[in-house]
């Protein structure tokens, strides 16, 4: 019972915030936030107004719904699987407690928000994973969701734009929940055999399960700058193969340079490039430049 009290209890770094976390400073004037990149302060709207992005570069975490502003075309996101939410399959002590924990800080049903709109005039289906739903952890109702996306998508004869983010499979899902990699991955290959386009967006962490999974499976690959992406952590690397880890290993720029992204977009010429890949699919005229 010691050993199971030890699971229960709080949370790894990526769970508490992780790397983006930054205290806030309520001063006289504007509340502000500090980058833990550069170290300076900055007014909450001007970060806002830079989508979250501090001066020097730095990607602070966004929300799943925060995202669609600065993405989708205005009123055309139709949100699409609401019904489909987490049981507790497992009886896993303490998880009912959990999600709605978790359902209470992101204001979200579920660790993905999954729908159809319009990209700069393009139809598309999309998913948002939500970092402040267990760390965008995959269970059995994300990878649900997800899956049923993928076929929606398919039907419809839409490409399909992912933001990705987790710490990885939900533990207290136990198997059900490394099975969501199979399910996503069959739908993602139905969804790439009716030759349709599957562009993903990988933003900080994305990580475990759902990187050996959907995440790298699309046939265009982007990151945000300084995203961690990986499978397993740099610890348990260097205390397996007992060698040091190069620097900036795991990161989107390392992992550019190896080879297993396309590019590295920055929020602010997101959409544009998005907009631009869905519409060269799609056969359109370009209006816009894109250099990946």
């Amino acid at each position: 019972m010691a050993f199971l009290n030890f699971l229960y209890k709080p949370k790894n770094e990526l769970e508490q915030g992780g790397r983006t976390a930054a205290p806030v400073q309520q001063d006289q004037g504007e509340p502000e936030k500090i980058c833990p990149n550069c170290r300076k302060s900055s007014p909450i709207s001007q970060l806002w107004a830079n989508q979250l992005t501090c001066a020097c570069g730095y990607h602070f975490r966004m929300k799943a719904r925060q995202r669609l502003p600065y993405l989708v075309d205005k009123h055309s996101f139709r949100e699409l699987f609401t019904d489909i939410t987490s049981g507790d399959p497992l009886l896993f002590p303490g998880y009912p407690g959990k999600l709605e924990t978790a359902q209470t800080a992101s204001g979200e049903q579920e660790a993905v928000l999954c729908g159809r709109a319009k990209i700069s005039g393009q139809d598309c289906c999309l998913f948002f994973m939500e970092p402040t739903f267990m760390m965008g952890s995959m269970g059995s109702a994300v990878g649900e969701r997800i899956t049923r996306l993928f076929e929606y998508a398919a039907e419809q004869r839409l490409p399909v734009v992912g933001y990705t983010v987790s710490g990885g499979a939900r533990m207290q899902e136990g198997l059900l929940s490394l099975m969501q990699m199979a399910k996503t991955s069959a739908a993602v290959k139905r969804h790439s055999d009716a030759g349709l386009l599957y562009i993903t967006v990988l933003t900080d962490p994305t990580t475990g399960g759902v990187t050996a999974s959907f995440a790298m499976e699309g046939d265009i690959i982007l990151a945000e700058p300084g995203a961690m992406i990986g499978f397993a952590g740099a610890r348990v690397i260097e205390q397996t193969t007992k060698k040091a880890l190069p620097k900036g290993f795991q990161r989107a720029e390392f992992v550019l340079e190896h080879g297993f992204i396309d590019a590295i977009v920055p929020r602010s010429e997101q959409k544009q490039t998005i907009g631009c890949l869905l519409k060269m699919h799609n056969g359109g005229e370009n209006h816009g430049s894109v250099r990946l």
